[in-house]
């Protein structure tokens, strides 16, 4: 069974009907190729993500895509440890209401977990998923309740790691910074987090520009956010808007200026590059902090295998999409976990007290080992949950994201210490 194990025993004559049942529906020969005789019950968990094309909605098809295809993957060679995996999907519809109904049906159908999802609004799902026991393995880190649930595994450090490290690539060659952020409760705290970097190489604090989400144009803001920095650095953390940022940004930047740009993955990434230009895009040269390896790294080969030849020409998937590559690990996660149990019914209590406990995951060097031991965990109240610290340098060269550094950075200290802002 998938969710919470039942209090009794199916009777005889039930439990050998339901294991024909359920052989006939893996495979429809009787058994799930490579699995030991279809004795082994299936997994089935959820993976939501936010499907819209509403101007200021975020669109992460990729990530359930992603889990489906992965599961088709797993499926062929036998499965997770013999289980069937059954991937349910949901569209969150980047809502509040869109997140707690799929945390609810996630519920209501026992999912064993919610695996490589992407949310804005964790108040509401998460509470849904506690009261039923259900853990949250690999978010993409869009909600800061992520990191403080009991029931959350994360794979990243989120965006608060992605500022902090932004912070300490910058502070390699820029003597100023103008940070371009949303004026928002989780924009109130990048500037501690990236001025604690900054500090950390005696460079002072940024010039803190708040900026309105959403908005059609950034003239102020940017203008702004030159007369600030002088010949030095402009970073940009506005998501959807930071492309809009940007253009504004590209308008009034003197030609053949000093000013250097940067921003994270998440808020640039391989697509707007290209979509912007590629070798020509205003990017060209920009720095960006991101979790993983870049996308072109031979660590993403077998990921990108697994697109091409299960995917079936799915357009939503790009394996340099940092969501596509989250849900990927998230599944990673949730194959070691299964495999560490090795029980014939996996549930959801299970799953999170092995976790607990300190199953390892190895993802092939995509991340640090990542485990979730008290000890493992940053520890701090904004925090708690993050176990993986780590962010990679990256920059744009000739029209490709690309490593600007090797191997990761570790912003932990810096998740410690960050002071707040104001």
């Amino acid at each position: 069974m998938t969710g919470r194990r039942r209090l009794s025993s199916p009777r005889p004559y039930k439990l050998l009907t339901s294991v024909a049942a359920g052989a006939l529906l893996v495979s429809g020969c009787g058994v799930l190729p490579g699995a030991s005789g279809g004795s082994r019950e299936p997994v089935t968990v959820m993976t939501w993500a936010p499907d819209t094309t509403g101007a200021d909605a975020v669109n992460m098809a990729g990530m359930p895509a992603m889990a489906r295809t992965y599961a088709r993957w797993i499926n062929e060679k036998g499965g997770i440890d013999g289980h069937e995996l059954r991937v349910l999907t949901c569209n969150e519809q980047d809502t509040a209401a869109g997140a707690s109904k799929c945390a609810r049906r996630a519920a209501d159908e026992n999912v064993a977990a919610v695996v490589g999802s992407y949310s804005r609004y964790g108040r509401a799902f998460l509470a849904p998923l506690e009261a039923a026991g259900i853990p949250y393995i690999g978010g993409y880190g869009a909600s800061a309740d992520e990191f403080t649930s009991y029931l959350s595994y994360p794979v990243n450090g989120g965006q608060p790691a992605l500022v902090a490290g932004n912070g300490e690539q910058l502070a390699a060659g820029c003597e100023r910074v103008s940070l371009v952020r949303p004026d928002s409760l989780v924009g109130d705290s990048m500037p501690g987090l990236l001025d604690t970097s900054l500090s950390r190489s005696d460079r002072p604090a940024s010039y803190d520009i708040s900026a309105a989400e959403g908005a059609t144009s950034y003239d102020a803001e940017a203008a702004e956010a030159l007369d600030k920095a002088g010949d030095g650095c402009v970073t940009a953390v506005l998501g959807k808007g930071t492309e809009t940022f940007f253009d504004s940004f590209r308008r009034l930047a003197p030609k053949g200026g000093e000013v250097r740009i940067s921003s994270v993955l998440g808020s640039v990434g391989q697509s707007l590059v290209n979509r912007t230009g590629g070798p020509n895009s205003p990017f060209e040269g920009a720095l960006v902090t991101g979790w993983y390896p870049e996308s072109d790294d031979p660590r993403w080969n077998e990921m990108r295998e697994v697109i091409r030849k299960y995917a079936f020409g799915d357009n939503r998937i790009d394996p340099s999409d940092t969501g596509v590559q989250t849900t990927w690990i998230a599944y990673t996660a949730l194959k070691a976990v299964v495999e560490a149990m090795d029980r014939p019914d996996i549930a959801a209590g299970g799953i999170s007290v092995s976790l607990n406990r300190g199953t390892e995951v190895d993802t092939g060097g995509l991340t640090p080992v990542l485990r979730w031991r008290f000890q493992d965990m940053v520890g701090t109240a904004a925090y708690g949950r993050i176990v993986n610290g780590r962010v990679t340098f990256q920059v744009v060269r000739g029209g490709r994201i690309t490593a600007e550094k090797k191997g990761f950075v570790d912003v932990t200290e810096t998740l410690v210490n960050a002071r707040p802002s104001g």
